[in-house]
């Protein structure tokens, strides 16, 4: 059996190719024990959610007892790993290879069941009752802004406190939620600690008459004004599920605050994921800084959907040359197609100087029609001109392919110019979508590669 390549040696080929920017080795991360968490974050439609189950799935295949957190309400991580529906419990994966003792499993984040949950874990059963049935907490719980973030920072907190797993893989929503992930906990504990939340709870917290003597003085203004814009009854609710949950804020905030060093730990590992275009890597920088001055550790950047050529040597510029060549039989062996026609001297001496030829008698010109019927050639052309017109379509589709890839290597470059810290892996752009773990294996396989699917810039 021959040798595993040396990791250093596939750093060195990588960095070649990748250069300034260095080549991010998935496998040393997914394999150290150290690393108890990896959160892949990134802008929409980048393959965040495929990126997070390839990880898991190789992680598993490689030993680790893995569980993949989606918080993306879309169905594809179930759809990817042959699950017909996930929920708030984790449900093992079947089909992976489990020789080296590795297990997976997987789950999507439900925010109400995780509100619902906290509640009757920290709650005596009357309370927990009370509040479960309050109409502003079931509000709140089902869809209230920022709630979903704050959730899944608690289901995180929940799973990393378990010895179930030793990896836990997060796939979080667009990097602009993402951000919001990462503020949970503070906007927690500032709506906690706000005025409002202080005010609602100072009638139960004086109680009796001297309560109801306060609400009535101290908070007919307020009530009155909140009372005409939400509704007496909304506001009953309000302070009947503040009263309720008192007891429990200070537990919100502990936990809250808990997650966020969790995040900053050295077992944590944030992956930005990212496709070689303008606007996502700019999401993706933007990320980069917010992670660097939250003190948060970020492992690289995955650079997904990358296009490649096998024909790289052949720019867009001699393709389309030989495909003029190819169309127009004048100007075959021109090396720059019709240009190079144009700046023939032979073309410029007939064309550019009307006086060099004499003008051909009016009764020796091909007519129009005459023009049209010898055109195609004779029988025996015909394959021979198909031949070429299928060639030159596919010299033209190689450089609008070289274009492609011009324009993503200036795009990474900008990039990688501004953050050279950040170390890069690139996955290959496949035809289709990954449905199985087949595919997912083929994703995770190409992450750890670090193979180049850009060409060296310069070259």
């Amino acid at each position: 059996m021959s040798p595993s390549p040396d990791p250093a040696a596939r750093h060195q080929e990588g960095a070649r190719h990748l250069s300034p920017a260095r080549v991010l080795d998935v496998d040393p991360l997914l394999e150290d024990p150290k690393t108890r968490i990896v959160v892949c974050c990134g802008s929409g439609g980048v393959g965040k959610t495929t990126t997070a189950a390839a990880l898991g799935l190789r992680a598993a295949e490689r030993g680790r007892k893995v569980v993949v957190l989606t918080i993306d309400p879309a169905r594809r991580l179930a759809q990817s790993m042959g699950i017909d529906s996930l929920d708030n419990t984790p449900r093992r994966v079947k089909g992976v290879d489990d020789s080296a003792g590795g297990e997976l499993h997987a789950m999507m984040l439900d925010m109400k069941r995780t509100f619902d949950e906290i509640v009757e874990a920290h709650a005596d059963p009357d309370r927990a009752a009370a509040i479960l049935g309050n109409p502003f907490y079931q509000s709140l719980s089902a869809g209230f802004a920022g709630t979903q973030e704050y959730m899944a920072m608690e289901k995180l907190g929940q799973l990393r406190a378990r010895d179930d797993w030793d990896l836990i893989v997060v796939d979080t929503p667009p990097s602009r939620s993402a951000l919001d992930f990462l503020d949970a906990p503070k906007r927690l504990g500032s709506f906690l600690d706000g005025k409002l939340i202080r005010v609602l709870l100072a009638p139960a917290k004086v109680g009796g008459r001297a309560g109801m003597k306060f609400l009535n003085v101290g908070m007919s203004m307020m009530t009155g004004v909140l009372g005409k814009v939400l509704g007496g009854q909304f506001l009953k609710d309000v302070q009947t599920f503040v009263a309720a949950m008192d007891s429990m804020f200070g537990g919100f905030r502990t936990r809250a605050d808990a997650t966020y060093k969790l995040l900053q730990a050295p077992g944590t590992a944030f992956l930005v994921v990212a496709a070689p275009e303008r606007d996502a890597l700019r999401e993706a920088a933007y990320f980069v800084e917010r992670l660097a001055a939250e003190d948060m550790p970020l492992a690289g950047l995955v650079l997904n959907r990358v296009h490649g050529s096998g024909a790289d040597r052949l720019s867009a510029e001699r393709a389309l040359a030989a495909a003029e060549n190819l169309e127009d039989p004048r100007i075959v062996d021109q090396d720059d197609g019709k240009a190079g026609l144009r700046n023939s001297p032979d073309t410029q001496d007939s064309s550019d100087s009307p006086e060099s030829a004499p003008e051909e008698p009016e009764a020796s010109r091909p007519t129009e029609t005459s023009q049209r019927t010898e055109a195609p050639g004779t029988a025996e052309d015909m394959p021979e001109r198909s031949a070429d017109r299928l060639a030159a379509g596919l010299l033209r589709l190689h450089a609008e392919r070289m274009h492609l890839l011009a324009r993503e290597q200036r795009t990474r470059d900008r990039f990688t110019a501004r953050h050279p810290e950040v170390a890069v892996t690139e996955v290959a752009a496949l035809p289709g979508d990954v449905h199985d773990l087949a595919g997912l294996r083929d994703i995770g396989a190409r992450l750890a590669a670090g193979r180049p699917e850009l060409p060296e810039p310069g070259a």
